[in-house]
């Protein structure tokens, strides 16, 4: 194993900090800061019995999914780690607007579309969008600079406002 800079590992050490924290960002009081939603990675696996044996063994409990259909959700504390085997190329950061970590709706959030609209407006190019013309569950998707996919997945109907 290639060993790390002091400064890398500072670095990854607070990356997962800020992943696994409940505090607040800075921009999230703004009136205009986005609030994403629930946050998980999902993995393309090439076998999800060995991965999931592999984060078992990190004391990840599975919380979601089928593994006879090839899709599990694990977590240990507020860590969510989704395996997918087959069902896409590559890992993806995913956000889940209106649910928490228990998947349990909220009363009042950022419904996808508003997201949409505000990320489209801030100039950014989606590679899916969601049919604004709905309030039920919907999706858009897009690329970071590095190639990394994000999804931001609803699953529950738009607030009522």
């Amino acid at each position: 194993m290639k060993a790390r800079t002091p400064w890398l590992v500072g670095v990854i050490a607070l990356v997962g900090a800020v992943g696994l924290s409940t505090i607040q960002s800075p921009h999230a009081a703004e009136k205009n800061a986005l609030a994403l939603g629930n946050f998980s990675v999902s993995l393309a696996v090439k076998d999800i019995e060995a991965s999931m044996a592999f984060y078992q063994k990190l004391d990840f409990q599975q919380v979601g999914g089928n593994v006879e259909q090839k899709w599990v959700v694990l977590q240990n504390g507020s860590a969510r780690i989704g395996l997918f085997q087959g069902m896409f190329d590559k890992n993806i950061l995913t956000f889940n607007p209106g649910w928490t970590k228990n998947r349990e709706t909220l009363s009042d959030f950022q419904d996808v579309r508003e997201l949409q609209r505000a990320l489209k407006a801030r100039g950014l190019t989606l590679s899916h969008e969601a049919d604004i013309t709905t309030t039920g569950p919907a999706y858009f998707e897009l690329t970071d600079p590095d190639g990394n996919a994000l999804l931001i997945d609803q699953h529950v109907r738009s607030p009522k406002r």
